[in-house]
């Protein structure tokens, strides 16, 4: 074996120097640099023969369902054999209860295998004697990475889960189990040994406190899919999200409920999130698009009076940064004070919106708080805001009002433009200042 070099590695973008530095040179992040004992020495290779992409048969049709559905969803249609898939989320959100089930719907025809590192075998079966099902699932308590890739190559299971990516360690490297070298290492073998024995291989990461996830940045480069698993462990619903999928879309969205008997998908989102009470001050139902899925949400805003310098503007699912310019907006555009003001302004149900078409809907929760009046009874609001106060179309606005209309609401406030559907009253506005006028209710201003 070569003689081990002492390299010094980034945390976040992986770059590698023999030397340390206080800021890395590609990335740009301070005290990212930790030391990184790998084997160093190049080793010659055979050749080995190339193909054209005309020979090469593409088995689209071939995914292994989960058995999942909503985890299903997210993917893009099942797991692709041979992808290696990486699973992030923060400790106690569900992420082993809800592979565990996923591999107890995939053993009843298929081989499925279970590698714990941070539980013993006894462990798991009391979770899986909790969650039912899962007494085909094979289990293999092992931290060393040889002898993992070795039972891979051998048993060559149609879908492997590695609980957890962090916790394998390779004899081979003088570095501690879930340093930068031993998670890159782990990665990369497994990522060839799930190429060439066809094994769909689903890893299990850890994350840092910022919600990414732990180790190099190069690990979320190598595996075909990356998912996300947000949400808290004192709520009962999660969210899970693709950032990264090579096989699929990556703005599909699963949500999930904590139940006794582990998670169970929730089919109609809608009618979770997008719960509000009549004639609530500060709150407006919007209509977000994620992927393919029209998802109801209730938008709760608080607007009070401050004695700080500088108002706080904090937002709980949203983009402050875009919470920021539609408080500004506000105030330029539509004349509604807000210099004085904190704003607060928070998602129920703990989701995250990215969409731009959720601009008007918190935009009207905040002019509902700002003037103690209430929005427009079963009314949903969804456009994008421009910096000149003018609203744009937000996209598929069919989809959206006939989520609308499904869940029983009577009308929709929506930039001018965008076209009716079904028997939906449509609100239309071109301004921001209009939109404010048309979607308030002033007449219950504050008397109830």
């Amino acid at each position: 074996m070569a003689k081990p070099a002492t390299q010094f590695a980034c945390t976040d973008c992986g770059y590698s120097a023999g030397r340390w530095f206080g800021k890395c040179p590609q990335c740009g992040e301070f005290g990212t640099l930790v030391e990184d004992t790998t084997a160093s020495g190049p080793q010659k290779r055979a050749p080995k023969p190339t193909l054209r992409l005309v020979d090469i048969r593409a088995e689209e049709a071939e995914r292994i369902p989960t058995g999942v559905a909503e985890l299903d969803r997210v993917l893009g249609g099942g797991l692709v054999p041979a992808s290696l898939v990486l699973v992030g989320g923060e400790p106690g959100v569900g992420k082993s209860t809800l592979l565990l089930s996923a591999l107890a719907a995939i053993s009843k025809d298929r081989r499925a295998l279970l590698v714990t590192g941070e539980e013993s075998s006894a462990q798991v079966k009391l979770r899986a004697a909790r969650l039912g099902g899962a007494e085909q699932v094979e289990i293999l308590a092992e931290t060393e990475l040889e002898a993992v890739c070795a039972t891979l190559e051998q048993e060559r299971p149609d879908v492997c889960v590695i609980d957890s990516v962090q916790t394998l360690y390779s004899s081979e490297l003088g570095s501690a189990p879930g340093s930068v070298g031993q998670v890159r290492e782990a990665a990369a073998r497994l990522l060839r040994v799930a190429k060439e024995s066809g094994v769909a291989t689903i890893l299990v990461g850890h994350v840092t406190k910022d919600g990414a996830v732990a180790g190099p940045r190069v690990l979320e480069h190598l595996v075909d899919c990356v998912l996300q698993f947000e949400g808290d462990r004192y709520h009962e619903h999660r969210v899970l999200r693709a950032s990264k999928n090579r096989f699929g879309s990556t703005n599909e969205l699963a949500v999930f409920e904590m139940t006794g008997t582990g998670l169970v998908g929730v089919p109609e989102p809608s009618e979770l999130f997008g719960r509000s009470v009549e004639g609530e001050i500060g709150a407006a139902v919007g209509c977000v698009l994620e992927g393919s899925r029209p998802l109801l949400l209730e938008i709760q805003a608080l607007v009070a009076p401050t004695d700080l310098a500088m108002p706080r503007r904090v937002g709980t699912g949203v983009d402050p940064k875009r919470l920021a310019m539609i408080v500004a907006v506000l105030s330029r555009h539509a004349r509604i004070a807000l210099g004085q003001a904190d704003v607060f302004v928070n998602v129920a149900g703990g989701v995250r919106i990215d969409e731009p078409g959720a601009d008007l809907a918190i935009a009207l929760a905040i002019v509902s708080a700002a003037k103690g009046a209430p929005v427009q009874p079963k009314t949903a609001a969804f456009g994008e805001i421009g910096l000149t106060g003018r609203l744009r179309p937000a996209t598929q606005s069919e989809r959206r009002l006939e989520e609308c209309a499904k869940l029983g609401l009577d009308s929709a406030l929506v930039p001018a433009g965008t076209p009716a559907r079904g028997k939906m009253r449509v609100l239309q506005a071109e301004t921001l200042k209009q939109a404010a006028k048309a979607g308030i209710d002033a007449e219950r201003a504050e008397s109830g």
